[in-house]
């Protein structure tokens, strides 16, 4: 099956993220600059094969109808699909993740990629989502992925859940307002150095290729509300704080 983008119909509460890439305005989100590292990193890669395509699944719930007393008119059940991955894997362990995963033979473009990985992992009726827009490569440096986000709309949502516990330990519809909340916003620093944007959020602390998509999005949402980017953490501490570890 081949999948198209649509915008018809789109809420207007989603026309910010559809309308508009992801954006930096605070410049604390490395993640958004690596499409263009990206483009060097293929050239020297070469036919040496040191990375390899994937795409994520971005999708947005709620009801259609605008909130008109919130900023952006989003609605007060407006979410977005996010996983924890299985400690035991190889890649990325016990991180919070959208669906997604590697592109493989036979997949007609990363839409299909994103709708086929999030259908094995959280049981997601692919039917169900309207996709919206395909966002530009991102490339990351763990697991040499080229990452194509796919935000898409759940326009009938549908019952998931953790379908291989060998895949991951949680699925979850993570409220936006949650996300949005300053409270639960600051920057997070690796041991190694890395520096971006996460998210304390149910339990669970979003950073990263996740919380950079993420913050990108926000940013461009009509949504967000003012925060703290100048409130940086320790990332492991951070971590421990919701019993997770790196």
């Amino acid at each position: 099956m081949r999948y198209e983008i649509s915008t018809d119909g789109v809420p207007q509460w989603l026309r910010g993220v559809v309308e508009h890439d992801p954006a930096d305005p605070t410049g604390i989100n490395p993640v958004l600059r690596r499409t263009v590292m990206r483009k060097a990193v293929r050239k020297v890669a070469g036919a040496a094969g040191m990375t390899r395509d994937a795409a994520v699944l971005v999708l947005f719930g709620g009801q259609p109808d605008p909130d008109p007393n919130a900023p952006g008119g989003l609605p007060e059940d407006a979410n977005v699909l996010l996983t924890q991955r299985a400690a035991t894997l190889r890649q990325h362990s016990g991180q919070v993740a959208f669906p997604g995963g590697a592109v493989d033979p036979g997949d007609e473009g990363p839409i299909f990629t994103a709708l086929r990985e999030a259908e094995e992992e959280t049981g997601l009726d692919p039917g169900g989502v309207q996709p919206l827009s395909v966002l530009p490569k991102i490339f990351v440096p763990p697991s040499g992925f080229d990452v194509t986000p796919v935000v898409g709309y759940w326009r009938t949502p549908g019952e998931v859940g953790v379908v291989s516990a060998a895949e991951a330990t949680r699925v979850a519809r993570v409220p936006l307002s949650e996300l949005l909340d300053p409270a639960n916003r600051f920057v997070v620093r690796h041991p190694l150095g890395y520096m971006g944007p996460a998210f304390a959020v149910d339990g669970m602390l979003v950073w990263g290729f996740t919380a950079g998509v993420l913050a990108g999005l926000l940013a461009v949402s009509g949504w967000e509300k003012e925060w703290d980017h100048h409130d940086v953490r320790d990332l492991q501490a951070s971590l421990a704080a919701v019993g997770m570890t790196l």
